[in-house]
C-alpha cells in the first residue's frame, strides 16, 4: 500500500508540471529518497502511466486513458444527478436518449417506486414511431435518414393509438417544430403519456423525456414546460455530453 502512495504521489506531482519534471525536483516534491523515486518513476514508465524524455517526466498514455475515463464517469454522473433533480421537481420518471449509428438509444432513466418508468415490453429501438422519445428523434433526421430507419423498423401497430402507417408517420414528423416537444398520447403503452424534448447537439440528436399515467394526463403539458425551463436553466452548466 505505500509504494502505491508514494507512486500515486508521484502522478500527481507529474501532471502538475506541463513540460515535465527531472526525478530529483519529483523526489523533493514528494519527500522520497531519491533511489526510490527513481525506482518507482521507472516502474511506471514500464507500465505507461509516465514517460520520459530527455531526463524529464510527463505523463503518460495510461495515465492519460485513466484522466479521459475519469472525466466521462464525472459527465455520466452529472447527467444522472441532472435527472433526479429533474425527477423529483416534476415528480415523474425523466428520460435520456439519443440517435447514434442508425439506433435509438436509452441512455439513462430515472425513477421511483412511486414513479416507474415505462417498461420495454416492445423493444424501444424497433418501435421508435410509436414512443414520444423515438418520434422526437426521428423528428430531429433529415428526410432521407427517417426513411433509412423506418426501412429497417416499419411501422407496427403497437396499441389502438399507435400511428397506423411510415406515411402518416412521416408526415407527422415532417410537421414537427423545430426544438418543439413531441408528445404522445397511450401509442406505446396503454395508460401512459409521454412527452419528449428535443435537444440537438452539433449532428446528434438527443432528447429528454418524462411519462405519466393516463389519470394524469392534465399534467402533462405543465410538466413538460417545467422541463423545458428546468433544461434550460441548467443544461449550459451540466454541459450534457451526448457520448454517455
Amino acid at each position: 500500500m505505500g509504494s502505491v502512495q508514494r507512486a500515486m504521489r508521484l502522478l500527481e506531482r507529474v501532471a502538475e508540471h506541463e513540460y515535465g519534471a527531472p526525478a530529483k525536483q519529483l523526489a523533493r516534491e514528494t519527500g522520497l529518497a531519491l533511489p526510490t523515486a527513481y525506482h518507482l518513476l521507472r516502474t511506471l514508465v514500464h507500465e505507461g502511466y509516465l514517460r520520459r524524455d530527455q531526463g524529464l517526466f510527463f505523463l503518460g498514455a495510461a495515465a492519460e486513458r485513466l484522466s479521459g475515463s475519469a472525466a466521462q464517469q464525472k459527465r455520466r454522473s452529472t447527467v444522472v444527478e441532472a435527472l433526479a433533480h429533474w425527477r423529483d421537481s416534476i415528480g415523474a420518471p425523466v428520460y435520456y436518449a439519443v440517435y447514434r449509428d442508425g439506433e435509438i438509444e436509452v441512455m439513462c432513466v430515472s425513477d421511483t417506486p412511486g414513479n416507474p418508468a415505462v417498461e420495454e415490453w416492445a423493444n424501444f429501438r424497433e418501435t421508435g414511431h410509436a414512443h414520444a422519445v423515438g418520434q422526437c428523434l426521428l423528428a430531429q433526421l433529415d428526410e432521407p435518414a427517417r426513411r433509412d430507419h423506418l426501412d429497417r423498423h416499419p411501422v407496427q401497430t403497437i396499441t389502438p393509438y399507435t400511428v397506423r402507417d411510415d406515411s402518416s408517420l412521416l408526415r407527422r414528423l415532417g410537421r414537427a417544430r423545430r426544438m418543439e416537444p413531441v408528445v404522445e398520447r397511450q401509442e406505446y403503452t396503454l395508460g401512459v403519456v409521454c412527452s419528449a424534448i428535443p435537444i440537438t447537439v452539433g449532428s446528434t440528436a438527443a432528447t429528454i423525456a418524462l411519462s405519466l399515467p393516463t389519470q394524469q394526463a392534465d399534467r402533462l403539458l405543465p410538466a413538460t414546460r417545467q422541463l423545458q425551463r428546468e433544461i434550460g436553466r441548467l443544461l449550459g452548466s451540466l454541459a450534457i455530453s451526448i457520448s454517455i
